[in-house]
């Protein structure tokens, strides 16, 4: 349960304001169809984060426990820097696909490729290295990515405006600064 409750909660926290819940409330405003937006950030979703669990479970077996430690605190601790960032996306959705269909595949496409080298994704392979648990880390890392980007697509815009990001990323800084810490003096 660790494993799922840990990639849950980092990945909450990691996934506000970051450019994909940026997406999701630009796709939520331009097409204004919920169902299937959701439905493909979650295929996106377990698709990426299967992918990156697996590369991070492999990693671990091919280094040995301190390497493990030492590269996946590490690792944390440099997603705490990162997490100050704040992330930007400029590109507006293509507003062409009107279907359900459509909406869902252009959905799923673009959370995929987008979701490629970004923290959560990274934070899942990390996590997947630590616990070498690949289903509690992926549902794990999912939830966390549906619980901030469900809300995104279903409150749009207006949740952006009032959500306090600053606050939430020195949230998410102290979470992964915590979490580093944590893999490099627990082991």
């Amino acid at each position: 349960m660790e494993a799922f409750l840990i990639s849950t909660g980092l990945v909450s926290i990691a996934e506000i304001g970051d450019k994909t819940m940026l997406l999701a409330i630009m796709l939520a405003a331009a097409w204004r169809r919920p169902l299937p937006i959701l439905l493909g950030i979650v295929v996106a979703t377990l698709a990426n984060h299967a992918v990156a669990a697996l590369a991070g479970s492999m990693l671990a077996r091919f280094m040995d426990g301190d390497w493990v430690r030492w590269v996946v605190g590490l690792t944390f601790l440099g997603f705490a820097i990162w997490a100050l960032i704040p992330d930007r996306f400029d590109q507006a959705p293509d507003r062409t696909a009107k279907t359900p269909a459509g909406i869902f595949w252009a959905t799923t496409v673009a959370f995929f490729l987008i979701e490629m080298g970004d923290k959560t994704q990274v934070a899942t392979a990390m996590l997947a290295a630590q616990f070498q648990n690949l289903p509690l880390v992926v549902a794990g890392s999912t939830l966390g990515m549906m619980l901030v980007n469900g809300p995104a697509v279903l409150l749009g815009e207006t949740a952006a405006r009032r959500l306090p990001l600053g606050w939430i990323r020195l949230a998410a800084a102290a979470g992964f600064a915590a979490t580093g810490v944590w893999v490099l003096l627990a082991g």
